[in-house]
């Protein structure tokens, strides 16, 4: 017996390897599947099975690609309706994996169709399950995503109590806990950095878990729960209807563009230019109207947060050799239209004698003393609301990067200001799109608010007092 768990950090997405005599299934593979198709060949496997736990909001799966290059039946659980070919198994219905079982629990709450699959040992033992969204490490699945008709989500949240306590704490303790996702993912609000736990801990430590009434359960789970990023709903409507093959898109993305095509095919395409260097590198030097979202971090999220339209024709910047891994992360949130590249990078366009532009960045220490003696200075805190409230600058409002679109009506071109975020990914983001939306005077402040943490600024997290004015 074999599992492997396959961890993709920038979404925090779990899929997982499964094999047994020659047979394999894959569960909740990720947009390209080519790392599963090799898996099973130099195992000599056939893959047999592809489940999916319900139909994701947060990632784009590969499963119609899966299932047509590996002859394998795509699985979902009782009450999914697709638009391609696919096995909707019955509650307890079970398949087997060379010695292996798994068998199809329905745990309705974070979807209608979500599912858990309880895999048994050779001997018929449980050893552990898949649960998707439905049970995290240290949390439980949102349930807002899929209301209808007269469901709320404090109806979902009961369903999921109802699941949870019928289908999934009734297991042995021993059995080994592998969900979808973990810290990170907007799927949850408390999930762990740890990826798998065995369900007896989770029994102990998981607030969900240990909710004393199904009451106290929904209180406690629909408390704090930020809208989900726009591309959820979007996403898994791909999921439930299809897509187009990951290799033509990948196809039409690697198109290297000199300086001249490059400009010609942007203003004639309307095409967003999409910069994805590091964020202190994008601020020396990238061309205008060009929004940085840097592959360094949470690329693909962002991406789904900030571009509202999955048709967007796409150019991008890239760091040499990484067009491929852009397109790739775009894929996988249903960014399929990146068009091209330019070659050669911002270095490229530089040489042709193209119109640049460039985010000033500045230090902590300068900042500190131009706030001292400018106490009115325009200051725009990014973190999202959760990070903002545990502490900030005093008099500084929250405007959460997330939440954009919303703010962005507040913004005057003609004032300047000062940006900054946790460490100073989110900050540049921000900033670029401040400028190419026509705001001139943007500045980056160099290190975020753990830099600013390290001055005498007053905070509301407990800095030093009356040093606003030395």
């Amino acid at each position: 017996m074999k599992i492997e768990q396959i961890y993709t950090g920038c979404l925090a997405e779990a899929a997982y390897y499964i094999e047994s005599n020659g047979e394999a299934a894959i569960i909740d593979p990720l947009r390209e599947v080519q790392p599963y198709l090799k898996k099973a060949k130099l195992a000599g496997a056939t893959i047999k099975y592809i489940f999916e736990t319900h139909f994701h909001a947060d990632f784009v799966s590969g499963h119609v690609d899966l299932a047509q290059q590996s002859g394998a039946t795509i699985i979902y659980g009782p009450t999914a309706t697709t638009n391609f070919e696919a096995h909707i198994a019955a509650d307890g219905e079970v398949f087997k994996i060379g010695e292996l079982t798994i068998k199809t629990l329905h745990t309705p709450g974070h979807t209608p169709e979500s599912t858990t699959y309880l895999l048994m040992d050779k001997n018929g033992e449980p050893y552990c399950i898949f649960t998707g969204d439905t049970l995290f490490i240290g949390d439980v699945g949102r349930p807002d995503l899929v209301q209808k008709g007269n469901l709320t989500m404090e109806d979902m949240a009961g369903t999921l109590y109802d699941s949870l306590h019928s289908k999934i704490l009734p297991l042995p303790d021993h059995v080994l806990v592998y969900p979808a996702h973990g810290a990170g993912s907007s799927c949850g609000k408390n999930m762990s950095k740890e990826t798998f736990d065995t369900l007896g801990h989770q029994k102990e430590v998981n607030y969900a878990i240990k909710a004393k009434s199904r009451e106290q359960f929904i209180t406690e789970v629909t408390d704090g729960i930020l809208p989900p990023p726009q591309y959820f709903a979007k996403n898994a409507a791909i999921n439930k209807n299809g897509y187009e093959s990951f290799a033509d898109v990948r196809k039409k993305g690697l198109m290297p563009m000199g300086a001249e095509e490059f400009e010609v095919t942007a203003n004639h395409s309307g095409a967003l230019i999409l910069d994805t260097r590091d964020p202190q590198d994008f601020a020396k030097a990238f061309i205008p109207s060009s929004i940085n979202i840097g592959l360094g971090g949470q690329f693909a999220p962002w991406v789904g947060a900030l571009i509202t339209d999955l048709q967007q024709p796409l150019l991008l910047i890239v760091d040499e050799g990484k067009a491929e891994e852009a397109i790739t992360r775009l894929a996988r949130v249903g960014y399929d239209q990146a068009i091209g590249y330019l070659e050669g990078g911002i270095d490229t366009w530089k040489a042709a004698g193209k119109d640049i532009d460039s985010i000033s960045s500045l230090s902590v220490t300068d900042f500190e003393e131009n706030l001292n003696a400018h106490p009115d200075l325009k200051i725009l805190d990014v973190r999202k609301p959760g990070e903002y409230e545990t502490g900030h600058l005093v008099s500084v409002e929250s405007h959460p990067l997330d939440y954009i679109n919303e703010w962005m009506n507040e913004i005057k071109s003609d004032e300047t200001y000062y940006i900054h975020c946790a460490g100073g990914y989110r900050s540049m983001i921000a900033a670029s799109i401040l400028k190419a939306r026509g705001v001139n005077e943007v500045i980056d402040v160099a290190g975020g608010y753990a830099a600013i943490k390290t001055t005498g600024l007053k905070r509301t997290d407990g800095a030093l007092a009356g040093n606003t004015t030395h």
